[in-house]
């Protein structure tokens, strides 16, 4: 890509605090957008080859929004956790197997998307982030959800096909989750707790695809409890 069109975009991007450059092959984190680290609300690089986020992403003070989906990403940095303003983080389809250690410094953050990388376990740094709604960490290698996943803040959990055969009873504890998916997985009936449906704040449990039956799931104590949140929540939004 010219200079001249990269010259474009950041003109644009100083105006409307938002650059978007999606699908130019670009294999490096455009360095000239460090002259508008305190412009710039959004940032969307997706569908490009980037290998690597540069240190200097921890400049952008202001950002909301980072999308870097579909990428050649294997690691972020940790500068990346200075981001005290990000609420929306899509890292979907890159190939990265664990995040910064300092990732629970993203006190912002509602949304995160990792799916599509190759994490094998839920990440412990998220269950520090206060103000997480969405959780996407479907498609990765994922095959048991640890104890940890108690302090986890999240409304919904996305764990649709990765390889979990175990999860922990302690994500019934999970203060604000409402949404459970867990389609495509390798769980047998007998390791689902049965607290998920009996002592939960679970409305919505997804279980599609996994070593059982259904219809067996409707026979667990505690099925009733489920589905009058189920209900309850259902006619809420209706």
């Amino acid at each position: 890509m010219g200079n001249s069109a990269l010259k474009a975009h950041l003109e644009t991007a100083q105006k409307t605090g938002v650059f978007q450059l999606t699908g130019k092959g670009l294999t490096e984190f455009p360095e000239d957008l460090q002259k508008l680290t305190s412009n710039l609300r959004t940032i969307d690089l997706s569908n490009n080859k980037i290998e690597l986020l540069p240190p200097l992403i921890g400049k952008f003070s202001f950002l909301k929004s980072l999308v870097l989906n579909n990428n050649k990403l294997t690691a972020l940095p940790e500068e990346l956790c200075k981001l005290k303003k990000l609420e929306t983080l899509h890292l979907n389809g890159n190939h990265l197997r664990q995040l910064p250690a300092a990732f629970g410094q993203l006190s912002a953050l509602k949304t995160l998307s990792l799916s599509g990388n190759q994490l094998r376990t839920v990440p412990t740094q998220l269950c520090g982030l206060r103000h997480l709604d969405v959780v996407d960490l479907s498609k990765n290698q994922i095959q048991n959800v640890p104890d940890t996943v108690e302090e986890l803040q999240a409304i919904e959990l996305n764990l649709n096909q990765n390889q979990i055969s175990q999860i922990s009873v302690q994500i019934s504890h999970c203060p604000r989750l409402k949404v459970l998916r867990l389609e495509e997985n390798c769980l047998e009936l007998s390791m689902l707790p049965q607290s998920i449906l009996s002592d939960s704040q679970i409305s919505l449990l997804a279980v599609e695809g996994n070593l059982f039956e259904i219809k067996k799931l409707r026979e667990l104590e505690g099925y009733d409890k489920y589905m009058e949140r189920f209900t309850a929540t259902k006619k809420k939004f209706a």
